[in-house]
């Protein structure tokens, strides 16, 4: 039987590279290689695509730090670099570069002496890129005009999905429950500090939530509990995002997330819980400090692990979701009232990470959870093969 030829891109420019690495470290390593012949393309923090001269194998932050290092390193001297075809073009959708006799001044290449060209087929791409230029519907607008199947959701629920702000309107269309928010752009909180921070405190009761509205992973996440914090918060958001989104919190707020796996008939894991180390499950808590715990199954009764499940599907079809998602809830512990907190098209993806460790404990391994998707993947790309795209 011939191979399936997969793509897995990882790394990225995202203040989530270092979690991509860990992710695509899990994911290369499980592809079966009686069935797949993955092909490792590593963008670089700056943006630049290479074949990396090996694969990672990045089980910790550091790790993938010194991932991050040596093929900087390594690319300055002799760089294969790889580039996807933007438009339909068969046998050779990817191009590597061998650039040789040249040297890397100012990030660009001078003095080359000769370049090797190579076309490559693909018969998929995974993308394994958390937060901008990668989860966010860029890639996969890049991947669309290759007119490459790929895994996960398609240009506008990516886009939409990255986007909190437009997330929630989604969400509230489908008449989902959600928390109270409002939206402040970070041209408005620089011109006038003063007068955010009023009307903040005038639509909300403290504590809240400060989040720029790309990103993922809770980088740049605060929970502001005076006003003091709320600028701190502010001004972190800002760092990251134009957009910044400040959500009331839920009280006695338990955090229960769910697995979503499908494109039109989609299907949702048992729901698992997070109990943070620290007061909310921040970045340090999810890759940083072993004290928090995943329960799985959630202690839930019947009815609300129904309605969860339920809930994250409905989530799912709201933003026109495809492949994969893990859907965020909070549970208010006291009232039992469920809130949609937000999706995440390519979640982490490491062995330990939730989105796996959910579908296994579905009945569904982590290696058997790569071949749906990829199957997925294919459907779908045969199902927009079917279109016309001509009067």
């Amino acid at each position: 039987m011939k191979k399936i030829r997969v793509g897995v891109v990882f790394g990225g420019r995202s203040s989530e590279h270092l979690v991509s690495i860990r992710s695509a470290t899990s994911v290369l390593a499980h592809l079966d290689r009686e069935r797949y012949d993955p092909v490792a393309l590593y963008v670089l923090p700056q943006g630049r695509w290479i074949v990396p001269d090996r694969l990672p194998a990045a089980q910790t932050e550091a790790d993938a730090r010194e991932y991050v290092r040596e093929q900087e390193g390594r690319q300055s001297r002799t760089s294969r670099e790889a580039h996807l075809v933007a438009y339909p073009n068969g046998d050779q959708a990817l191009l590597t570069i061998e650039r040789r006799g040249a040297e890397q001044k100012g990030g660009h290449d001078t003095a080359l002496d000769s370049a090797v060209v190579h076309g490559m087929h693909l018969d998929v791409v995974f993308p394994v890129l958390h937060g901008p230029c990668g989860e966010d519907g860029t890639v996969q607008g890049l991947l669309e005009l290759a007119n490459l199947p790929y895994v996960g959701a398609g240009v506008l629920s990516s886009s939409i999905s990255m986007d909190k702000a437009a997330m929630k309107t989604m969400f509230a269309a489908r008449k989902l429950p959600i928390p109270a928010h409002t939206v402040v752009l970070r041209k408005d909180w620089q011109a006038d500090r003063r007068a955010v921070v009023a009307d903040i405190g005038s639509r909300f009761v403290l504590p809240v939530f400060v989040k720029p509205a790309n990103l993922g992973s809770s980088v740049g996440i605060s929970k502001a509990k005076d006003e003091a914090g709320l600028a701190q918060a502010l001004d972190l958001a800002a760092e990251y995002d134009r957009k910044l989104v400040i959500e009331a919190a839920v009280a006695n707020a338990r955090e229960i997330e769910v697995a979503v796996l499908g494109n039109g008939t989609p299907e949702a894991s048992v729901p698992g819980e997070i109990i943070p180390s620290r007061e909310f499950y921040d970045y340090e808590a999810k890759y940083l400090d072993e004290g928090s715990r995943l329960e799985i199954p959630a202690a839930l009764t019947p009815a609300q692990t129904a309605e969860v499940r339920r809930l994250a599907v409905e989530a799912f079809l709201a933003v026109d979701g495809s492949g994969m998602g893990r859907i965020d809830f909070l549970l208010n512990g006291k009232t039992g009232k469920w809130f949609v907190n937000e999706i995440n098209t390519i979640p982490g993806f490491t062995t330990i990470s939730m989105y796996p460790k959910l579908w296994m404990a579905t009945g569904l391994s982590y290696t058997g959870l790569l071949d749906r998707l990829i199957e997925l993947a294919i459907e779908r790309h045969a199902e927009k093969q079917d279109l016309r795209t001509s009067v």
